[in-house]
């Protein structure tokens, strides 16, 4: 097995977006190691915080240099920098132990953080319809999201707030304080923005507006948690009236750039806003916070909240990395009876 990626440890936001691969990009980048008579298994993990490729080679021609290219091919854009200091790579026990730390949460932003392992059954999920898993990577991805599972049900690795969206609100509180009086604007009904609405629910915040490019599910999400649903066409309206905005759209662009909030703080007569931008590739011309009275973070700042919190979960990282042994060592004896017996419907059992 071999591993290369880059996470918010190793590069900063302007360079993961540079990497950062949407659904249908994943899919071509599948179908290209799929077709590549060197590479038997693959799956690919994208997410705001990281950006990995997981093959099972069988040379080691298939290489960090070879994947960036495939990933520059499909993304129809070059490298115009070196990018190898950004890049980390595992192979054999040291890639099992990678994608286990990875799916437990000790390896996150927010560590111990519980959204990672959907994001890690998503993937697995979609290779497997593609059909780049077979009897390797199907015995792994499954321990894999069950290591992740026992971690979260079995320790206080995931103890409290550990999702992007919650760093986010308690980065706005810091900036704006209590949340309650305030009224806020999310823009982005995908996972993000229904775990910051779910958040600003529990909160007991009195005013909360939902906006998304579907109007239907932005009626569906805000009816569920109280809120209220927004037209895009009123964007520039409601951040004239809003105290606090998230934005977890995911667009290829910025949808709010400089000029557009100069614009708008021109009609908020001195009010401070604050701006909390979680998207990847980022949806906020990051010149914004350049504007006096406004208030712009991006996911890269919330490790400043997140430092305070993980304080308390740090005792259970050895927990962990105990469960994470055990796995380890399951695995190879799984993978010991495989080669063995190659044939047997040994594999079928481990689904």
């Amino acid at each position: 097995m071999f591993i290369v990626g880059l996470s918010h440890k190793t590069a900063p936001i302007e360079i993961r977006e540079k990497f950062y691969l949407n659904p249908l990009q994943q899919d071509l980048l599948l179908s290209e190691l799929k077709n590549h008579p060197q590479i038997a298994e693959a799956f690919v993990l994208s997410t705001c915080n990281r950006i990995e490729v997981y093959v099972k080679r069988s040379d080691p021609v298939i290489n960090a240099s070879f994947v960036v290219a495939l990933i520059a091919k499909i993304k129809k854009i070059n490298f115009d920098f070196d990018f190898s200091s950004f890049l980390y790579t595992h192979e054999g026990q040291e890639a099992l132990d990678h994608l286990l730390r990875v799916s437990s949460g000790l390896e996150s932003l927010v560590l111990g953080e519980k959204q990672i392992l959907g994001q890690v059954k998503h993937s697995v999920e979609r290779a497997r319809e593609l059909g780049t898993l077979s009897r390797y990577f199907n015995i792994l991805t499954n321990l894999a999201i069950r290591t992740g599972k026992k971690s979260q049900h079995e320790t206080s690795i995931s103890h409290g707030g550990s999702s992007i969206s919650w760093a986010a609100i308690e980065m706005a509180q810091k900036a704006a304080g209590n949340l309650q009086d305030k009224s806020v604007l999310v823009i982005g009904a995908g996972k993000m923005g229904e775990i910051a609405l779910n958040h600003l629910h529990d909160l007991g915040v009195k005013k909360v507006y939902l906006m998304n490019r579907t109007g239907e599910k932005a009626e569906a999400l805000a009816t569920q948690y109280n809120g209220i649903p927004a037209s895009f066409w009123n964007i520039k309206e409601m951040l004239t009236e809003v105290d606090i905005c998230f934005c977890a759209v995911g667009a290829p662009h910025y949808i709010l750039d400089k000029e557009k909030i100069t614009s708008i703080m021109q009609g908020r007569q001195g009010r401070r806003l604050v701006l909390v931008d979680i998207s990847m590739p980022r949806n906020i011309d990051p010149e914004v916070k350049t504007i006096p009275d406004v208030h712009l973070s991006s996911i890269d700042d919330l490790q400043e909240v997140v430092a305070d919190t993980m304080k308390k979960r740090q005792s259970s990282v050895q927990e962990v990395e105990s469960i994470i042994r055990q796995k380890i060592l399951e695995f190879n004896v799984k993978i010991a009876k495989l080669e063995e017996n190659p044939t047997s419907d040994f594999y079928q059992n481990q689904k």
